[in-house]
Parts: C-alpha cells; sequence; structure tokens
C-alpha cells in the first residue's frame, strides 16, 4: 500500500522525536492523559486481580491469534464460505483504495447519501470519511469519543479513547459551537458536566439512528467455522447501528478471523478488563449472515488486506497482528502518557502503533516511530495476547537503520566501528579508558558532560552524560588485589 494523508499514516507531519517536543511542552494535554490513563490502569489492575487464571487466559489467547495467523489463509476461506451460507455478502480488498471503492460502491446502490458508523479502526486506516466525503455522502460517527473528534475536525489519539486528550470544558465549547452544523444543536445553556454531555450527545445522534438507513461498521473478531461476526462497546451506538439500518457493512481487517467460535470465549474475558477495566463489555452484538425481518437484510463483509499479508512474512514483526486493539500498552507506555498519541502521526498511536505502522505502511513511510519507546517492556507485561512489543521495536529499527545506509558510511556507523576496534583487546580498551577519563576531566563540569563535540551533541542536548569515571574498575582491582596480598 502507500500511505496517503489522513490516511494510516499523516504525511507531512512532524517526525516523532520533533513532534514528542510539542506534546511534552503542553501541559494541558498531559494533565489530560495523566488523569485517564492512571484511571484506566487502576481500573484494569483490580479486574485482572480477580481471575487467579489470568496468565493462563494470557497464554490461550496468545496461542489462538499465533495459530489463526499461521493458518490464517484457510481461515478466511472458511470464513467467506460460512457467511455466504447465512446470507452475506463477501468482498475483499487489497489495499485501502480498493476498500473504499467497494464501501462506496456498496452506498450509492442502495441510493442513500448518509451512513451511521460504529467506531472502526480499520475504515480510519483506510480513510474511508473522506472518501465517501468525495462520492456526495456524509457518515456520521456515533460513538461519543469519535463524534468529539468529528465535531472538532480532530484526530483520534488514543484507540479506545479517541479524544483523550479533551477534557470536560473543551468538550462543551465544541458541542455548544459546532453541533448544530452536523444535525440537533446543543442544549441551551450546555454544562460540562458528564451526564449533560452524554445526554446532548444522544439527542444529537438519535434522530440518525432512526433516520439512516446504511450503517458502516469495523469488527473485534470474526469465527470462521459460523461466519459470526461480533462487535464490542459501551455505550449502546453500536447495538443501534446493528440493528436499526437496512444496510449493514463491515469492514474487517484479515487478521481478525479466529478459527472458531468457541474461541470468543476467551477473548470474551481478556478485552474488557484488558480495555475500560470492566468484567464485561456492556454491548456485545454478535450477528451471523442476514435473518429475515429482523436487524439489516442486506449484510457486507470487505476483509482488508492494507499490509497485513506483507507483515506476516516477516517472522518476528508478525505477532504484531495478534493485536485485539485493548489499548492496554498504551495506557502503562510511559512515552505515550507524556507525549500523547497525535505525535505517533498514525491512526495506531502507543506502542502498539509503533510497531504495526511501520509494517503496514513501509518501514520508509515511519522511520522513526520504533524508536518511540524507552524498551521499558511494561507494555509486553499488559499485553493481553502476550506480543513481545520490544522485541519488534528492537527488531525494527534495526531495518530502519539498514533502510538508511547508503555507500557513506554513517558517523554513527563510523562510531560503532570505532567501538568495535576499541573493545577488540584489553589494550586498546584500557588506552581508550584512560584517554576518556583525562578528557571528561577537562570536559565536564560538576561530574556532568554538559555539551559534547560534533555529531554526539544531538545526544547530550537530551541526555546528562556522566563524565568518565578518574579510576576504571580494572585500576580499582589491581589496587585492592595489591593491597590485599601484602
Amino acid at each position: 500500500m502507500s500511505a496517503t494523508e489522513d490516511g494510516l499514516v499523516w504525511l507531512g507531519t512532524p517526525s516523532f522525536p520533533e513532534a514528542a517536543r510539542t506534546g511534552v511542552a503542553d501541559g494541558r494535554l498531559r494533565a489530560n492523559l495523566r488523569g485517564a490513563t492512571r484511571t484506566i490502569r487502576a481500573k484494569r489492575e483490580t479486574l485482572t486481580a480477580e481471575l487467579s487464571d489470568w496468565e493462563e487466559l494470557r497464554t490461550c489467547a496468545a496461542a489462538v491469534k499465533r495459530s489463526a495467523l499461521r493458518h490464517l489463509d484457510a481461515h478466511l476461506i472458511r470464513l467467506e464460505a460460512a457467511v455466504t451460507a447465512a446470507g452475506g455478502t463477501v468482498h475483499w480488498a487489497a489495499d485501502a483504495a480498493e476498500a473504499n471503492r467497494i464501501v462506496t460502491s456498496l452506498v450509492a446502490a442502495t441510493g442513500e447519501r448518509e451512513v451511521v458508523k460504529v467506531k472502526s479502526m480499520a475504515t480510519q486506516e483506510t480513510s474511508l470519511n473522506q472518501a465517501l466525503a468525495t462520492a456526495g455522502i456524509q457518515a456520521y460517527e456515533t460513538d461519543l469519543a469519535e463524534l468529539i473528534v468529528q465535531l472538532g475536525d480532530d484526530r483520534p489519539s488514543h484507540l479506545l479513547v479517541p479524544a483523550i486528550h479533551k477534557n470536560r470544558s473543551e468538550i462543551r465549547d465544541l458541542f455548544r459551537d459546532s453541533m448544530a452544523a452536523w444535525g440537533m444543536p446543543a442544549p441551551d445553556g450546555l454544562t460540562d458536566d458528564p451526564a449533560a454531555l452524554a445526554e446532548a450527545a444522544r439527542l444529537h445522534l438519535r434522530e440518525k439512528f432512526l433516520r439512516v438507513k446504511v450503517a458502516v461498521c469495523g469488527a473485534n473478531f470474526a469465527a470462521a467455522d459460523t461466519g459470526t461476526v461480533a462487535v464490542v462497546e459501551s455505550e449502546g451506538n453500536g447495538r443501534m447501528c446493528l440493528t436499526l439500518p437496512e444496510t449493514l457493512i463491515t469492514v474487517m481487517g484479515i487478521e481478525k478471523v479466529l478459527p472458531s467460535f468457541a474461541d470468543l470465549e476467551i477473548f470474551l474475558q481478556l478485552l474488557p478488563r484488558s480495555s475500560t477495566g470492566e468484567r464485561m463489555n456492556p454491548y456485545t452484538s454478535l450477528w451471523t449472515g442476514t435473518t429475515d425481518g429482523d436487524g439489516p437484510q442486506d449484510f457486507h463483509l470487505v476483509l482488508l488486506d492494507n499490509g497485513r499479508t506483507a507483515t506476516l512474512r516477516d517472522t518476528v514483526g508478525r505477532q504484531a497482528l495478534a493485536c485485539i486493539r485493548c489499548s492496554a500498552c498504551l495506557n502503562v507506555c510511559p512515552v505515550y502518557e507524556r507525549t500523547g498519541g497525535h505525535t505517533y502521526a498514525s491512526v495506531y498511536p502507543g506502542p502498539i502503533g509503533a510497531v504495526l505502522t511501520p509494517q503496514l505502511a513501509g518501514i520508509e513511510h515511519a522511520p522513526s516511530l520504533p524508536f518511540a519507546s524507552t524498551l521499558c517492556g511494561a507494555c509486553y507485561d499488559a499485553c493481553p495476547v502476550k506480543i513481545d512489543i520490544p522485541e519488534v521495536l528492537v527488531h525494527l529499527r534495526a531495518r530502519a537503520v539498514e533502510d538508511k545506509r547508503g555507500p557513506v558510511p554513517t558517523a554513527e556507523a563510523l562510531l560503532m566501528k570505532a567501538a568495535a576496534a576499541t573493545l577488540a583487546t584489553p589494550r586498546t580498551l584500557t588506552a581508550a579508558q584512560w584517554a576518556g577519563a583525562l578528557g571528561g576531566r577537562l570536559l565536564s563540569r560538576r561530574g556532568v558532560l554538559t555539551s559534547l563535540p560534533g555529531p554526539l551533541a544531538r545526544w547530550s542536548r537530551t541526555r546528562d552524560t556522566p563524565a568518565p569515571a578518574r579510576e576504571t574498575f580494572r585500576a580499582w582491582w589491581r589496587t585492592h588485589r595489591a593491597q590485599e596480598e601484602r
């Protein structure tokens, strides 16, 4: 695929290091993120501690997802057959552009010019809303946080809570100023009380639920054996979109397929606890094809590749496709908490975005994302399907460095070669340590090198660099050993 503006990667935006400086400097953003992520973390820790077999569930989930990915081709063929047998229609989309063409043509065939949408990462990845708008079709986001983002002409900054960067007062002002342009205006005298904001959103969306005849959604899971598709959510907007419209179009990444309906038992325990810190999702919607007189009478499932089969070829990186979009890794990440989601310049922010985006879009479109991490491992500990995100980050860093290599060695490459030569023998290491200690004493102030020369200046601008010790360990050992032998 090719990354496009407002698609998977937001081209023309600053690289992560540049954007992070802006995010860290925004005090209000950091306060919003700190409060929200810590609240979610605390709830998750309480709920996961209730289950004595939590680690066993994680192990089972990891095994199911990895097995599903190994046999993905067979499971997808089974899924297509099951959905078709149940009265649905399956479409295959190689990339974002093809997925958008399919959905646009399906909506146009109904004669409708509006659609209601359930929160969907896949359609954000393909920039479906923009494609529909170009065709004269208006898409209405019905998830509360997605509605906030749409009203503000903004971008999501979190997998689960797309408007996590907004506080209540900002949301109230946005409702007052922008709701009328999209339908029912906000009530007079609207306050920033959460209940009042939720009621304003409910009134605004209700008439759309009752009027619009086409819905577009994503999918959390799909069972290959029965053709059943699952969507979980917390507000009821998904249930409205999945039952009231006449036509339902689901856009699903091909990695979301599970071998069997019975596998849902594992994931419907893991997902709510890892994402919202709840024992179960308030709304779990399951449907298998169509049923006469009940729910949408026309169901289409669009299976999206968009870089996924290419990612499967990478034996280390493909484990990122096991992600169930719970956002647990974002909520524990010290980098995300301080910089926010927009700094990743991707639909998928946080640790999972740092490993998923460069693989789906191509490392050349997101070369800085694998470096957007401290490698502390908190994301791996929190992941309900045991994706070893630090391992994939290091793997992708190596690929990013390899891609940048040209005929002329970089300063970093030369430094690494010099380091290898220095560490090759005890004699050269001793000489380097002596020279470093002498140079450090000359350049340092209070034991810290405040500014290193030449290509090392970028390193020292963002780090305290301790001056080399006056005495090496080997010298200390020789002195103390000699004293003990006397």
